[in-house]
């Protein structure tokens, strides 16, 4: 047995082994270490291996799927060795010692999971790899989500990849063990053969999976496309073990159709996630109405990607406007929609080989309701038209239903081996064997009380189980009456009180009606099959149906909650500008309206003309929830909702960048003020004039010289360079004088008070400059000791009137010359073209006539520079 574990344990690799011992799986060694302290379950021993105890643990079959949902959220991978012949079988092969044959079926991973149990319902579960060949620069993302089958490829430039897998949040990500993998990005990353990573190869294996000759009607990928497409082929293909899975056509996506949102913006607008990681308490969470678990995962999707092209947000807008201007029309879609199940998980597990009775009975009662959505829709003459262009993709699948509606109860059961799903009258024979088993069973029923007749044994009953069948049992003080070689019972066990006996007219009615069981388990066996084969023949129109009814569930929450929450549909303009009346923070909205708060709303108005706004003011002032609030207005706005304002007008933004709050990490070895810089170095490399910045606090966390230079300059190469729209929170009271040669700058504040020594925060945006920072009432507030804040006092008096008689931190910043001179005048950073050549070489990707032609240009450079 242990020879027979080691060469599963082999494949298995760094996978924990689940290994099927009768009604366990059982773990040894490591892998028993490892799970046991994660399930937190008893570590036993078993025998020895080298002289030591081996350590062993084990789970329940039955309920394995719980254990196994640990063991992934903990981060585990997990190998199924399952028995694959029965004891009978292994011994009619190899005699009576024989060990039953084992092999692995399938590996349960973050990536690459179906079951109900094991995914979370209103979050997508995707498995990404990122391929790069050749020198071109450009790294390609492959993400599919096998539970769906949604299966898309991007390519984007180096710099951007973190970025792109930031918007995809895959759980599982493959890199080749050859690649430099990405620091984040995924909660699992997983190295895989390089071969898996060859576009070639690539190719054949994608031609393969879909059934086709070329990819050419699926649309036009590069290598690098087809290659991480092609690992990602090659790892399903792994950890099924052969079996089939469920991906659509690869969809290729444009980087440019969405706005450009890197990872530090994400986790600092929060939109799908906190920064502690719980959709609780996200601008998703928030704003999340959808009905239907494809709702939410599409609206979440949504968010991460806000679209870039005008009139694809238009069509979302004039949808959602319509069901706003509409409830009873709302109101109506909606409670159709929460009766449907969720037909595109159910769908994956079917064509995964992994569904049951259950799940073509979703498919069922989703299709159905989608039919009659339907034909209620298709009777308004005034539909919106990105609707009136979804609703034919609700059709078609009118045979399917009819006939599951036939062949299925209206409830099934999840686990098809008792049998019971098949409807009556849908199969005659079927239908016999029922009748027989039932016959059968009302004929046992006779016996036993003509037994008790007979015998005069009032207690005496027949029963069933696994081992004996069908048997009569009494208590063991009767037992004597039917031990009697004239009785016509037949001993069979005795156990502690009662003892059991089976007799020539029992076994012939309980052979009736087990045949009858079995031939009715069969013939619903090959039913299951049938109907599960005709509903994964039409996978692609039954997903693109519930992709359907997903968008009409996301338009009909946004347009709810923006009835509900005093909403309005933005403008969009053709010229850069944000133009927003009584904006507010969603989340901290809601947050306040729990405990009987109102937000204080404020406006916005950035133009060409004015395009960067100097916030100062007091902490907790409220100038972070302005600066984000009016980031998310935008996301919102161009995910295809309603925004939380009065009015709003904006021009389309391509990138997205949040400099808001600042905290170390070590992992990577970056102090708080590296982030900071690194963040702020992205953001001068990639804004551009369509681009909206929110910066708060640059340069707080160095010298307060050190610091009021950056935030200076940082200031003057967003005015001047990128020229995109920008909010800029500072306490450096000392930028304002940047209005003075800056034209496209104008100075904010958010109002304060101090009332009878305490600090009265109005969270309102005015105007002009703050008159000053307010830092020792708020020390007050937070309720640092009188005495440190008496002396703070006398320590800031001392600095006032140092700053009146020098000029303060400004003294001599009036003679600056202006931005763009220092800019030309800065050294040129020289280049190497030899090392830019050599770096730019791909030893992989190299034929050997490229490669000895790469060698004689690098010859030819190094007697360039001699």
């Amino acid at each position: 047995m242990m020879a027979q574990y080691w060469s599963l344990k082999d494949k298995a690799g760094d996978c924990l082994l689940f290994y099927r011992m009768g009604d366990f799986f059982e773990l040894f060694f490591d892998d028993a270490k490892a799970a046991a302290a994660t399930l937190d379950i008893a570590l036993t021993s078993r025998g020895e291996h080298g002289g030591e105890p081996v350590p062993m643990c084990g789970v329940p079959v039955h309920a394995a799927e719980s254990y196994l949902a640990r063991l992934i959220r903990a981060g585990h991978r997990v190998a199924i060795a399952e028995q694959v012949e029965s004891p009978a079988e292994a011994k009619a092969r190899g005699g009576s010692k024989a060990l039953v044959a084992r092999a692995i079926v399938r590996f349960v991973t973050a990536g690459t999971l179906t079951e109900e149990a094991l995914l979370e319902g209103r979050s997508a579960n995707r498995l990404a790899a990122l391929a790069e060949v050749g020198s071109e620069g450009e790294v390609a993302i492959a993400a599919a989500d096998i539970s769906t089958g949604r299966f898309e490829v991007v390519a984007v430039r180096r710099e951007a990849v973190d970025a792109e897998l930031a918007r995809l949040a895959p759980s599982e990500l493959l890199v080749s063990e050859a690649a430099e993998a990405p620091v984040a990005g995924a909660r699992q990353i997983v190295r895989r053969p390089v071969g898996e990573f060859a576009s070639t190869a690539g190719q054949k294996r994608l031609e393969a999976l879909f059934g086709v000759q070329t990819l050419d009607g699926f649309g036009s990928f590069s290598r690098g496309e087809i290659a991480a497409m092609g690992a990602i082929a090659a790892y399903l293909d792994h950890v099924g073990t052969g079996s089939a899975v469920f991906l659509q056509p690869p969809l290729s996506v444009s980087a440019s159709d969405r706005m450009a949102i890197d990872a530090a913006t994400r986790e600092s607008l929060e939109l799908v996630r906190t920064m502690a990681g719980a959709r609780d308490g996200s601008l998703l969470a928030t704003i999340d109405r959808t009905v239907t678990a494809a709702g939410a995962r599409l609206l979440a999707d949504d968010l991460a990607s806000p679209l870039t092209d005008k009139g694809a947000i238009l069509d979302r807008l004039d949808l959602v406007d319509s069901l706003a201007r509409d409830a009873l029309w709302r109101g109506e879609l909606r409670a159709t929609l929460r009766a449907l199940p969720d037909a595109g998980r159910a769908l994956g597990r079917l064509v995964a080989g992994r569904g049951g009775p259950r799940d073509l009975a979703q498919l069922r009662d989703a299709l159905g309701g989608a039919r009659l959505l339907r034909e209620h829709l298709a009777r308004r003459a005034d539909l919106p038209p990105l609707l009136a262009r979804l609703l034919p993709g609700l059709d078609g699948h009118g045979a399917l239903v009819d006939e599951l509606t036939r062949a299925l109860i209206e409830t099934p059961p999840v686990d098809a081996a008792q049998g019971g799903y098949i409807a009556e009258g849908y199969d005659h024979a079927l239908d016999a064997l029922r009748e027989t088993a039932r016959d059968g069973r009302k004929a046992i029923a006779v016996l036993e009380a003509g037994y008790r007749d007979r015998t005069g044994i009032a207690s005496l009953k027949i029963r069933h189980n696994g081992v004996l069948g069908y048997h009569v049992e009494v208590p063991a003080k009767h037992a004597d009456a039917l031990m009697a070689p004239e009785s016509g019972f037949t001993h069979r066990q005795t156990l502690a009180g009662v003892v059991r006996f089976n007799s020539a007219d029992l076994h012939e009615a309980a052979s009736r009606v087990t045949q009858a069981g079995v031939h009715a388990l069969a013939a619903e066996a090959a039913h299951l099959e049938t109907l599960t084969e005709q509903a994964t023949e039409r996978r692609e129109a039954i997903a693109a149906s519930c992709d359907v009814l997903a968008r009409i569930d996301v338009a009909a929450a946004l347009a709810d909650h923006a009835m509900s929450h005093n909403w309005c549909r933005p403008d969009l303009a053709d010229e850069p500008c944000l133009d927003v009346t009584g904006g507010r923070h969603p989340v901290v909205e809601a947050a306040l309206a729990k405990s009987g708060e109102r937000f204080v709303p404020n406006d916005v108005s950035l133009s060409e003309a004015d395009r960067l706004w100097l916030v100062t003011g007091p902490n907790m002032g409220g100038k972070s929830t302005f600066l984000r609030q009016n980031a998310l207005i935008v996301v919102l706005a161009q995910a295809g909702g309603f925004v939380p304002a009065a009015t709003a007008k904006l021009g389309l933004v391509d990138r997205l960048f949040s400099r808001v709050g600042a905290s170390d990490n070590l992992a990577r070895g970056r102090s708080t003020f590296m982030v900071e810089m690194v963040e702020t170095a992205a953001i001068l490399a990639q804004a551009t004039p369509q681009s909206f910045v929110i910066l708060d606090e640059v340069g707080r966390g160095t010298s307060t010289y050190d610091g009021l230079a950056l935030a200076w300059s940082v200031v003057e190469a967003v005015h001047e360079v990128n020229k995109c729209r920008c909010l800029f929170a500072t306490h450096y009271h000392e930028l304002t004088r940047l209005a003075e040669t800056l034209n496209a700058l104008s100075l904010h504040h958010v109002r304060a008070r101090e009332w009878q020594g305490d600090l009265v925060l109005l969270h309102e945006v005015a105007e002009g400059p703050a008159d000053r920072s307010y830092g020792l009432a708020v020390a007050r507030l937070a309720g640092v000791p009188a005495g440190v804040v008496k002396r703070a006092e006398a320590v800031l008096a001392k600095l006032e009137a140092g700053r009146e008689a020098t000029g303060g931190l400004a003294a001599g910043l009036d003679d600056l010359p202006l931005f763009a001179a220092t800019l030309a005048a800065a050294p040129v950073a020289t280049t190497d073209a030899l090392r830019e050549a050599l770096g730019a070489i791909d030893p992989d990707a190299l034929a050997p006539r490229e490669a000895l032609d790469a060698l004689y240009t690098l010859k030819r450079l190094l007697a360039d520079e001699a």
